[in-house]
């Protein structure tokens, strides 16, 4: 691949990849890294081989997005099936030097069990001794958590960071949650997922548009990250064709 890096970036922007192909198209926007999700790892050694034989000799790299939990209040499946694929994603991540793991867990207090929760935090706990090992970073995802429901398992948890997604801020709240968590994260968040919606409280809302095709304020929210000095990465949650359709919008905001 010829590089077209992007330069004079404080964030370090990139895009959703579920094949190689997307990794190509990703780079030749001028992206710094491709997050590719564990089901697009673990389709095939093959794709694992293609991915790691096309960042080679640039600066492109890769992060991972974790697999589903299924059911929110099922310990048992959680144990049994999830944990066991977030371990295996742990070995693979080192063969494609990916530093970074988000995960969802969710622990929303309004629809998730107290005795759930506690089990959740002990999992996290086990998960990030597993990637300390392996400098792995692990970030949890808000999905329609507010400030309370993160405290207690970012208390728990010192070396556990957070993935903050903007659209997942916007649903299942009557305001935007965005502003509060990162006001009050500044120092845990370590990476951005950055899509639109229309609010909602339903999966289906989760529309994952391109920003400025919905309602979630990235202007105020970019002057947030502006604000607390955000420098890390973020993740635009889209097609690549939808990327390049609202590449110009982000780049006014990051400039």
């Amino acid at each position: 691949m010829q590089q077209t890096h992007m330069s004079k970036l404080e964030i370090a922007l990139g895009g959703t990849a579920r094949s190689p192909e997307d990794v190509v198209a990703l780079y030749d926007l001028g992206l710094d890294f491709a997050e590719i999700s564990t089901k697009n790892l673990k389709e095939s050694n093959d794709n694992i081989t293609k991915f790691v034989e096309l960042v080679e000799g640039t600066s492109f790299y890769y992060l991972c997005h974790g697999p589903n939990e299924g059911d929110p209040n099922a310990m048992s499946s959680i144990r049994s099936d999830y944990l066991p694929r977030v371990e295996d994603i742990l070995e693979i991540m080192p063969t494609l030097k990916m530093s970074l793991l988000t995960l969802h867990l969710w622990l929303d207090r309004r629809f998730v069990r107290s005795h759930v929760i506690d089990f959740k935090i002990e999992l996290l706990r086990k998960i990030v001794d597993k990637a300390r090992e392996r400098n792995i970073v692990i970030c949890l995802e808000n999905l329609s958590e507010d400030r309370e429901d993160l405290d207690a398992v970012l208390r728990e948890l010192p070396l556990l960071h957070l993935t903050l997604d903007v659209g997942h801020a916007q649903l299942l709240r009557k305001e935007t949650t965005a502003f509060d968590l990162i006001a009050a994260y500044a120092d845990r968040i370590k990476h951005i997922h950055l899509h639109d919606n229309l609010g909602g409280d339903l999966p289906k809302h989760d529309l994952h548009l391109p920003p400025g095709k919905g309602i979630v304020d990235f202007r105020g929210i970019f002057n947030a990250f502006k604000t607390i000095g955000y420098t890390g990465t973020a993740t635009l949650e889209l097609k690549p064709q939808e990327i390049k359709s609202c590449l110009p919008f982000i780049k006014t905001l990051l400039a």
